[in-house]
């Protein structure tokens, strides 16, 4: 069913430019409806609060906030609008991005967006379409790695600082940490062997590319990807340090030694009953890397409001909420990506840790994968994957088979 429904998302998305939706009517009331995929308490608290605050200003206008699951959210969105049941406003994943944004799904922001200049150029790359801004990238947010500091003492390791912070020395702590205190090691968050694209975190460090920067050609079956992927098998299969398949663990339960993850998770550390740490992403082979994952809010053509969402667009995105969202979700604004800024909406962060992971990280990092017919071609790359995961597995022959799979896919 997600095949299918990823094959016809592009189609789809294209017939959505036959018209856009409007606000006339009765002059009545308007409810927008805003579709992300975060049910957690603190962001929907953020959300309904500046939601409150516009309508003081736009007594008619109310949102509420659809959360979808994160795991299926492209599908779910195509979904509704195919159905009919098309919101006015929706959060748009870095790997849908080409696809709404090059359908014409998406009305143009124009000057919606409040003082544009100050959009860092990097941030706002994949959210344009012919120079005009499409969807206002509210989360530009690096990886890092949340690191249990009391289960590796408890292990008798410490954690590698400087120039022995590498992928090397991560796995060997947190495979030591696991087989002493029989936690997991190191969790790719949100990979659990299905979305492969989060492994990009650990693949960058070798410099290897799901596909060439044009994406019309394969990286799957290069050399730096291979090595990459060889490193992954044995962290999980040899050192023991990764789960396997089949095997969960929350770092914010507790239960492994360090987790890849974004600072919006941070706040599921307020009241967390061990040490803890946020470090960057170690190096790698082909040296210092950063990896950022994105999320673009966007106006749906078809929505019934597209000139009010338009209009609440703007002012969720104003230099004043943005600074407020950033205790969760690093802004695209220069003057608000300091460490000073940060840390006055990250009070669990430290301001070197800000500095570290998120503004470096922005300054050097490169965007998870994304292509347009993303999901028909991550769905093709997780089943090619699919045979690597199991001891044994002959991993260079997988990976060509993973090329075999997507390479049609990638020339259309």
């Amino acid at each position: 069913m997600r095949l299918i429904a990823g094959i016809a998302t592009v189609a789809l998305l294209g017939a959505l430019t036959a018209c856009a939706g409007d606000d006339s009517g009765d002059g009545g009331p308007i409810t927008l409806r805003m579709t992300t995929w975060s049910a957690n308490p603190a962001h929907v608290e953020l959300f309904t609060a500046i939601a409150d605050e516009y309508k003081q200003t736009h007594p008619d206008v109310s949102v509420t906030f659809d959360a979808l699951p994160i795991d299926n959210y492209t599908t779910t969105l195509t979904t509704q609008i195919a159905g009919g049941n098309t919101p006015d406003l929706a959060w748009i994943l870095e790997s849908a991005a080409p696809d709404f944004v090059s359908s014409g799904a998406l009305v143009p922001l124009g000057d919606a967006v409040e003082k544009p200049a100050e959009l860092v150029p990097a941030a706002t790359a994949l959210w344009q379409r012919d120079g005009t801004l499409m969807a206002y990238p509210f989360s530009t947010s690096p990886f890092g790695v949340f690191v249990n500091t009391d289960l590796l003492k408890a292990a008798g390791q410490s954690l590698p600082t400087g120039a022995a912070w590498t992928w090397d020395s991560a796995i060997a702590v947190a495979g030591a940490t696991a087989a002493k205190t029989g936690k997991q090691g190191l969790v790719v968050r949100d990979f659990d062997y299905k979305d492969w694209t989060n492994l990009a975190t650990v693949f960058g460090g070798w410099g290897a590319e799901a596909w060439s920067a044009d994406g019309k050609t394969c990286g799957f079956d290069q050399p730096a990807m291979a090595a990459a992927m060889d490193f992954l098998h044995k962290a999980t299969f040899t050192a023991k340090a990764m789960p396997a398949p089949g095997t969960s663990a929350d770092f914010f339960a507790g239960e492994s030694a360090m987790t890849i993850t974004q600072i919006s998770r941070a706040s599921l550390l307020k009241d967390a009953k061990f040490g803890w740490t946020l470090v960057p992403l170690p190096a790698g082979p082909n040296g210092d890397y950063s990896v950022i994952g994105q999320a673009g809010l966007g106006v749906l053509k078809k929505g019934k409001h597209a000139d009010a969402a338009t209009g609440f667009l703007s002012f969720f995105t104003s230099e004043a909420n943005s600074a407020k969202l950033a205790a969760f979700f690093p802004p695209p604004r220069k003057p608000q990506l300091t460490a000073a800024t940060l840390a006055k909406s990250n009070p669990l962060l430290k301001p070197a840790q800000l500095q570290d992971v998120v503004i470096d990280g922005i300054a050097t990092g490169v965007v998870k994968p994304s292509h347009t017919g993303n999901a028909e071609i991550s769905q093709a790359v997780r089943a090619a994957l699919d045979p690597m995961w199991r001891p044994g597995a002959d991993v260079p022959a997988v990976l060509s088979g993973v090329c075999a799979a997507i390479q049609p896919l990638l020339s259309k």
